[in-house]
């Protein structure tokens, strides 16, 4: 009976688990607005940081919105996101799609924090990380980011 009640315990907890992954499998999840600066005028989040990171990696200055996207060769979900990815660029003016090989790349990958792939960051025109997804993008979640994303950089104007 006790063992009964133990594995009925693990399968609650694994399902649990597994839910709770699911839920947040591919979820654009907003990095937040620009963070204030301290007094020397410098980022307190390492946002200067990852804008040189992504430069390096070959996000260009001033374009509204990029997609970078880290992939791995053995990656399926990769496929579906470098399509996605591709598919909201080339029907956006102002959207580019840069698609970076993770295991190429570690030193971003450790500086940007990235843990699976594929991982897809969108860019705004001043080299920041707007919204974050890991795993298999939603392709509607991430369509209404660089919609809003547009908007913003077209209102800044």
């Amino acid at each position: 009976m006790t063992g009964l009640l133990v594995a009925a315990g693990v399968l609650a907890v694994a399902t649990v688990i597994g839910l709770w992954w699911r839920s947040r499998n591919g979820r654009l999840r907003v990095i937040g607005p620009p963070p204030s600066a301290d007094r020397n005028g410098e980022d307190r989040d390492g946002g200067d940081r990852d804008a040189e990171v992504l430069a390096a990696l070959g996000v260009v200055s001033g374009t509204p919105v990029t997609l970078v996207q880290f992939s791995s060769a053995v990656c399926a979900p990769c496929r579906v996101a470098a399509r996605v990815c591709a598919e909201i660029a080339g029907s956006r003016d102002g959207v580019t799609h840069l698609e970076v090989d993770a295991e190429n790349q570690l030193d971003p990958v450790r500086s940007l924090g990235v843990w699976r792939t594929p991982t897809v960051l969108v860019v705004d025109s001043t080299g920041r990380i707007r919204y974050r997804s890991s795993g298999a993008v939603r392709k509607t979640e991430l369509d209404t980011a660089v919609a809003a994303e547009l908007a913003a950089t077209t209102a800044a104007r």
